[in-house]
Parts: C-alpha cells; structure tokens; sequence
C-alpha cells in the first residue's frame, strides 16, 4: 500500500467519531499501516470529549492539538446520522419534520463543517495532507432513483457541495492537500443495520475500512473535490 500519496509517514491521522463502527475500523486499519506518528480518535466519550453540535468542545479539542504540537496529515470525520430512537427516514413529503430536518443537517452538515474550520488550519501548508469525510451515495442528486430519504439525502447533498466548496480554498491555502467526499457502501452497523437488504452487498466495518484507507492511499490532487465509493469509482452528485 503506497499510502505516501496521500499521507506522509510523519504527522497524525485524527479519526471523528471513533466511537462508531466505521470509525473505529478505521482507527485500526489505520494503526495497522504504521505510516503516521500517531492515529488520535475523537468521540464524545473521549478525551479531550467533542460534541458535534457544540463548536466550543470541537475549537477546543483542535486548541488541545495545536498546544502539544501535533501536525495532522489526514483528518478523516466518520459522524453521521441516518436514524435514532425519534426519527427514521421519511417515505414521503407528509412525513417531513422541521426538527428532523434540523437534526439531521446539525450531524450532516454542520459538525463536519465546524472540524474543518478548526482542524483544517492544523494541517501543514506544505507536503501532502488530506481531510475526508464519509458522506453517502443517497446524497447523489444524479444518482437518486428513488425517492424517500428527505432529511438524509439533503443533508448528505448540502455535505457534498461543502466539501467541494472546501476543496477549492484548500487549493489557494494548501496545494498540496486533497479534500473528498467517500461513500463506504452498505455497512453492518447500527446506523444501516436496520434498512438492510438481501443481495445488497453488506459488508463488514473492518472490511470497508481496509477498502477506504487503501482508495485514499491512491488518490492524487486531481482527487480533490471529488465523491468516492470504496472501491475508488466516482459517485455522481
């Protein structure tokens, strides 16, 4: 794996929201390399603790790393919210809700948003560097064919155009950094556990992490910007 495309073997590797499934594969697998210092991992339970809904637990932790002088050379946010014990995906415009619009654009679009102005300034102005997020095939205008979803697709659509957005500036700030949006597929996890379907190609948070890490491990600066499944083929937005 030639991980030095993306990821210089010196610096850290952040992972946000270690606490999830995909999250902590990924601190793993990324460990696994031996091509960072070290893998950090955020959670709320973590220390120092971030609330993807608070900006002062998010500039605080990104205060902490500045302090001990830590220079991240991948920061890679594994958050996201599709479901929770309130709301599940809508199946029609009657079932729209204001506060599950605002919930899920909060998780989706909001926090990632929040780490990249406080963790983005961290990373060095020289050398390659990458911030990637997961997002969601569903949030592909293009490739939506079905409907449904509102509050989810939105929101990981609102992520996408963000990212690309970011991509452009980093361009100016920091040449050599590449900013992407990946979607991980169908994952058993508690996120997607419950909308799963047979034949639909489900694999495991180890499995996808190992696809992720070694997509990114490939990517060039023509990269950035752009939305990618796990296997490495564009998504269309």
């Amino acid at each position: 794996m030639h991980v030095k495309k993306s990821a210089e073997p010196e610096g850290v590797a952040l992972v946000f929201g270690s606490s999830g499934g995909i999250g902590g594969a990924l601190v793993k697998q990324l460990e696994r390399t031996r091509r960072f210092e070290e893998v950090r991992s955020f959670a709320r339970s973590g220390s120092p603790s971030f609330d993807l809904t608070q900006e002062e637990t998010i500039q605080n932790a990104a205060l902490v790393l500045s302090k001990q002088k830590k220079t991240p050379r991948l920061i890679f946010v594994a958050t996201g919210f599709l479901h929770d014990k309130i709301y599940t995906p809508e199946k029609s415009l009657q079932q729209i809700e204001a506060s599950h619009l605002i919930r899920a654009f909060a998780v989706n679009v909001v926090g990632p948003a929040l780490i990249a102005k406080h963790f983005i300034p961290l990373l060095p102005r020289s050398g390659k560097s990458m911030f990637a997020v997961l997002s969601a095939r569903v949030g592909s205008i293009g490739d939506n064919r079905l409907g449904g979803w509102y509050s989810y697709r939105a929101s990981k659509a609102a992520l996408n155009q963000f990212l690309r957005t970011v991509a452009i500036e980093l361009k100016r700030t920091r040449p050599a950094a590449i900013c992407v949006a990946l979607h991980p597929g169908t994952v058993d996890t508690p996120l997607s556990r419950p909308f799963k379907k047979v034949g639909l190609g489900v694999q495991a948070p180890s499995a996808v992490a190992a696809q992720l890490v070694n997509v990114m491990s490939n990517l060039t600066l023509e990269s950035s910007g752009g939305f990618i499944d796990f296997q490495g083929s564009p998504v269309p937005w």
